[in-house]
């Protein structure tokens, strides 16, 4: 299941962990958001041992100017609370390939 992280407090809880967690930051008004953010949410299935959640920009901007999010989706994933990689736009094969890379 994937995770709504509603602030910027619950989204440093998250990312602090040892394991991986993969950052789908969308909006609602989104096309490629919405597009892929079936196919983010089935990889929580297909990888039990990693985190996946989402930020919606709108919702929870503080965490999105945080991180720096200039467009949409952006993936960021993050290891140890650091982030280790990014990825910008909705590629389901690269957001795959380096999450396999990654974990």
């Amino acid at each position: 299941m994937v995770q709504m992280v509603e602030t910027k407090a619950e989204f440093d809880a998250i990312v602090a962990g040892d394991k991986l967690v993969v950052v789908d930051f969308t909006a609602t008004w989104c096309g490629p958001c919405q597009m892929i953010g079936p196919k983010f949410a089935a990889m929580a299935d297909e990888f039990p041992d990693v985190q996946f959640v989402k930020v919606d920009v709108d919702e929870n901007d503080e965490t999105a100017a945080a991180c720096g999010i200039e467009a949409m989706p952006t993936f960021h994933y993050y290891k140890g609370g650091q982030k280790v990689d990014e990825l910008v736009g909705a590629d389901i094969n690269a957001l795959k390939a380096k999450v396999n890379a990654l974990k």
